[in-house]
């Protein structure tokens, strides 16, 4: 199909071209061949009278008009794409879409386990591809490569739609051997101690907690960065070392781990974790589907957490 003689298939090679900046990755993508990829650049040369894309190594680099065209490239496919998946009523106990969500393996761990167990009894076809975060987390969200993005509030975007989970706090953690998490925790003591500490992406990006007590001028004495929530338990284990962590998380390790939990010697304030999606799947049946689910679930663990809090007090 072609429009202003432009092949519109083009625009696909164009797009896969600038989010991998290389000619094979971008042929794999698309299941093309590199001869065929070849050609098919030549052929948006000639179209849009520019190179598009200059090599430097193996890397393509986009000129200003291919930069230029980025976005509406990526916006024009977006709509096709929702245009399609929202032609047909969903059925979720006959559908066989495969969700593709970013998220920590926190979340993971406390929440999302239940969306797929739940989604295992009412719709077996569907699947997941639970995915880590990377240096811009909401750039997948934009690009419309992924399905949801569940992230703390405060750092999304507000270019996407978006609905709060729950709140979640900040707790300290150490094993139960560290004779020094007996009594009061105090703020000396506190920053007197080795922590360790999650960091994600390719530039090691800190998590939540690391940017919340650098707001409050806090710098702890950081001696061992893991690449996961769920690893630093076991690098408290059989050493004086703590981490400020989930409370969720925390209390889901100790019940089979020899951790102490205690409260932070500082008011931290609490943070909303969100789930957002692109705004042209708003209308898209799945995704709506999905939405319903994972805020029901949402709404039932804030009760939950309400009801131990009350059991607690009384």
């Amino acid at each position: 199909m072609r429009f202003n003689g432009l092949d519109l298939n083009l625009l696909v090679v164009l797009d896969a071209l600038l989010n991998e900046r290389n000619l094979s990755a971008a042929a794999r993508t698309i299941n093309l061949s590199q001869p065929a990829m070849s050609a098919a650049v030549a052929r948006l040369r000639t179209y849009f009278r520019d190179d598009l894309f200059i090599m430097r190594g193996r890397e393509l680099i986009p000129t200003p008009l291919a930069e230029s065209l980025a976005a509406p490239t990526r916006d024009a496919l977006l709509h096709i794409q929702s245009s399609i998946t929202t032609r047909d009523a969903f059925d979720p106990a006959k559908s066989d879409r495969r969700f593709r969500v970013v998220l920590s393996d926190f979340m993971t761990v406390v929440f999302f386990n239940r969306i797929v167990q739940r989604v295992a009894r009412d719709a077996p076809g569907v699947s997941f591809d639970l995915l880590p975060f990377d240096d811009q987390p909401d750039e997948p969200v934009r690009r419309g490569e992924i399905d949801f993005l569940i992230f703390p509030e405060i750092f999304m975007s507000r270019d996407h739609p978006h609905e709060r989970l729950f709140e979640e706090r900040l707790v300290c953690v150490g094993c139960r051997s560290n004779r020094q998490l007996s009594g009061h925790m105090s703020f000396d003591k506190y920053m007197s101690m080795g922590h360790v500490m999650a960091q994600f992406g390719r530039t090691r990006k800190p998590a939540i907690e690391q940017w919340l007590l650098l707001e409050h001028g806090i710098k702890r004495r950081i001696e061992v960065v893991v690449q996961s929530f769920s690893m630093i338990p076991h690098l408290l284990i059989g050493t004086n070392r703590i981490a400020t962590m989930h409370g969720r998380l925390a209390r889901h390790f100790a019940k089979t781990m020899p951790l102490r939990i205690v409260a932070l010697p500082m008011k931290l304030p609490a943070f909303t974790e969100a789930i957002q999606w692109p705004t042209l799947h708003n209308g898209d049946p799945a995704s709506i589907w999905l939405r319903k689910i994972v805020i029901e679930e949402a709404r039932s663990m804030r009760a939950r957490s309400s009801g131990d809090r009350r059991t607690t007090m009384g």
